[in-house]
């Protein structure tokens, strides 16, 4: 009876131990924190691995989650500045920092920063105007997050992130914005075709105007050519004739029989030449005309020689035998007419 009596004790002092082992190691998760009690006070926190602590002395107090966590912030309705109605939900990131303040500064956490989130929604977004409030998304979201981390800070908490994820206005609103963008879209294209019609009249004007410059310059040009030959012809007639002046003043009566008898040939060939003539009225005898000829022929005789070489000496001036009639001399003033 002595020895089943000591068996038992044994066994019940190894099963103690064993619970004792048991209530004493503690295993913490990775990504969590364990807060330790003891006798209901706050007097450590558990970090991931493992852990000893008194047993049937302290205990678990909460088991806080430290990873970052998101929390969905659900559609509610906001007025505008400019009173106007719409309606926004969003998304917050956060993250425990500190488990013991998280476990112990305030009771339900999550219904705490929803709510939290919510109300300055509504204040920031109640402060700016609808057109400020769809276009400036990123200002709201920065003006959350610096609100609503400052607030949370006594927590241990960190708000990593506040999203809004849609803005949605009144039906007839968005019906009246988008007409409004129409019409903008309309002026505009309007005012760029107005732009594009007066640029390319401009471009054609300033076209026509050096155009109109470059044709003046062109006839300026045509127009100092023409008069420098015109002067040049007029020198070239003016010493022709002082020659033939020089010549007639040396008593060589040919030189002016010469001179008409060109003269008047150049005249026949622009009244033959016209491409409007049919009918030639010769303003002359036929006679007057080869007798124009013969003294023209004279004339080359005179200058040339009787051989046509171009070696002989100019002779005088002589009536040929058997013909009682002189060459005549050539004056279209004197002329008779037909």
């Amino acid at each position: 009876m002595v020895v089943g009596g000591f068996s038992i004790v044994v066994i019940a002092l190894v099963v103690l131990v064993i619970l004792v082992l048991f209530a004493g190691i503690k295993t913490v998760p990775q990504g969590y924190r364990y807060t330790i009690q003891r006798f209901g006070r706050y007097i450590r926190t558990l970090e991931p691995g493992l852990n000893l602590i008194v047993p049937f002395i302290d205990t678990i107090g909460v088991r806080m989650n430290v990873m970052e966590q998101v929390l969905a912030v659900p559609t509610q309705e906001v007025i505008t500045k400019d009173n106007a109605s719409v309606s926004a939900d969003a998304v917050a990131f956060f993250q425990v920092l500190n488990a013991a303040q998280a476990a112990y500064q305030i009771t339900n956490l999550e219904t705490a920063i929803l709510n939290l989130t919510k109300t300055n929604i509504r204040t920031v977004m109640g402060s700016m105007d609808l057109d400020e409030l769809l276009s400036n998304r990123d200002a709201i979201n920065e003006r959350l997050l610096r609100v609503v981390d400052e607030a949370v800070e006594p927590w241990g908490i960190k708000v990593t992130r506040v999203e809004i994820k849609d803005i949605q206005p009144p039906k007839d609103l968005v019906d009246a914005m988008g007409r409004q963008m129409k019409a903008e879209r309309e002026k505009r294209a309007q005012v760029l075709e107005a732009e594009g019609l007066r640029n390319a009249q401009i471009l054609r004007a300033e076209g026509a105007k050096q155009a109109a410059v470059l044709q003046a310059e062109g006839q300026r040009e045509a127009a100092f050519r023409n008069a420098e030959a015109r002067e040049r012809l007029a020198e070239a007639e003016a010493k022709a004739t002082r020659v033939v002046s020089e010549a007639i003043a040396e008593g060589n009566v040919q030189a002016i029989n010469y001179f008409i008898a060109q003269k008047y040939t150049e005249a026949l060939t622009a009244i033959g030449s016209a491409g409007n003539s049919k009918i030639v009225l010769m303003p002359m005898e036929a006679s007057a005309i080869i007798g124009s000829l013969g003294g023209i022929g004279a004339i080359a005789r005179e200058v040339f020689g009787d051989n046509g070489d171009g070696n002989g000496a100019p002779q005088p001036s002589r009536p040929r035998s058997g013909s009682t009639r002189t060459t005549p001399s050539i004056n279209p003033l004197t002329s008779k007419e037909s």
